[in-house]
């Protein structure tokens, strides 16, 4: 036994006090983390601090042993110790791939446009470490999106979901990622011309163009889905193509004459968002009796009113377009020509909005790309007694 004597003196008793502190803390420490092997050959870590234990499972003892002592010192920072998953994620990639699942957890799953970009992120930033997700790196991968053809637009989406992945994992996990890296890329890209908003779009179709599609249907034997009353209903109602094609016999109440919607599309709100709407009479296509007609003409026991597949509408809608000659016409622009037919019937935004499902009335004014000669028809709906007269 060895026996050390210290000369105490003003300047060493205060260091003497110190090493006393250290040495107890270490052999009463207030996190214990115990490190055991299971039969599965498994190395499992403990945490016990203050009546409270947290444990994680690894393949490997480094492992544990690493993520233990990271746990300990978060502990005594105040901080809650990361899941063991989060402190093996390495790449931007192994971050979608977190983002992915947590959000598939509570039923949030991406839809197939974002997962059709997370995929593409993943081929194109996957292997970059989170680190080098930087303000350069980004600003590189949007030159070389730009250089294969992405527009602006495309571009700004893509910076807008990898903003949204690190930021998941830095609010949800605690990783430290760089989500302010994303809007200097934006910024610097923005003055490059390599990034912006959309145009709004304007195209609506022509009577001509209408009667020459409604003409090509109708005269196709092998066209099995009904294009015609599809296109007149879409207009009728200004419904989404995928919504159309959803809705079911169920949903319609005669009486009332509304439909209901079942999870229309909302930026916030995937799931839930139910929407009843008035089947009018008032675009020049009467909604309920387009209804009606597919009563007539239903064929099997699907219980959807338009028992198609939508994708197989908008091919069809398509390439009669470009056997037509029809340039630059959508049908998505069918909803848009729905919308603006009933704002020249007069009604006010907060009324179009009941019918198309906008809860921000500003995405609305898109829309109101109004013919001028309209504008005989709502004075007649108004005051038939002058029209009359002046005739």
């Amino acid at each position: 036994m060895l026996i050390a004597v210290f000369e105490i003196t003003a300047r060493n008793a205060t260091e003497f006090a110190t090493i006393f502190r250290r040495a107890a803390r270490d052999l009463h420490p207030r996190t214990m983390a115990t490190i055991i092997k299971q039969k599965s050959g498994r190395w499992r870590v403990q945490l016990r601090r203050k009546g409270h234990s947290l444990s994680e499972t690894f393949q490997r003892r480094e492992d544990a042993r690493r993520w233990a002592l990271e746990a300990e010192r978060q502990l005594e920072r105040g901080e809650a110790p990361r899941p063991s998953r989060a402190t093996r994620l390495k790449t931007f990639g192994d971050l979608i791939d977190l983002h992915v699942d947590d959000m598939a957890a509570v039923g949030r799953a991406p839809g197939r446009s974002k997962h059709a970009t997370l995929l593409m992120l993943q081929r194109r930033l996957g292997d970059v470490r989170i680190e080098h997700v930087t303000r350069d790196r980004l600003i590189a991968f949007a030159r070389e999106r730009g250089a294969e053809g992405a527009g602006p637009v495309t571009v700004a989406m893509d910076l807008s979901f990898i903003k949204t992945v690190l930021t998941h994992a830095a609010a949800v996990h605690g990783l430290e990622t760089m989500p302010a890296a994303v809007d200097l890329a934006r910024a610097g890209l923005k003055r490059l011309g390599l990034v912006g908003r959309s145009n709004a779009r304007d195209r609506r179709p022509t009577e001509d163009e209408l009667e020459r599609l409604f003409e090509f249907f109708d005269r196709n034997d092998r066209q099995l889905i009904p294009m015609s009353r599809v296109i007149r209903f879409a207009i009728a109602t200004a419904m989404r193509q995928e919504e159309i094609f959803r809705v079911s016999w169920p949903d319609l109440d005669t009486r009332t004459r509304m439909l209901l919607i079942r999870d229309r599309k909302d930026p916030r709100q995937k799931k839930g968002n139910d929407q009843r709407i008035p089947l009018l009479d008032v675009s020049g296509y009467d909604a309920m009796a387009l209804i009606g007609e597919q009563r007539t003409a239903r064929s099997n026991a699907d219980p959807r009113i338009f028992p198609y597949n939508h994708r197989s509408a908008g091919t069809a809608f398509t390439r009669a377009c470009a056997c037509l000659g029809i340039e630059d016409l959508h049908f998505h622009d069918l909803r848009h020509e729905g919308a603006s037919r009933l704002f020249e019937a007069g009604f006010r935004i907060e009324h179009v909005a009941l019918v198309t499902g906008h809860k921000d009335w500003k995405m609305l004014q898109r829309y109101t790309h109004l013919r001028p000669e309209s504008l005989h028809a709502l004075v007649a709906s108004r005051n038939p007694h002058a029209m009359s007269a002046r005739a």
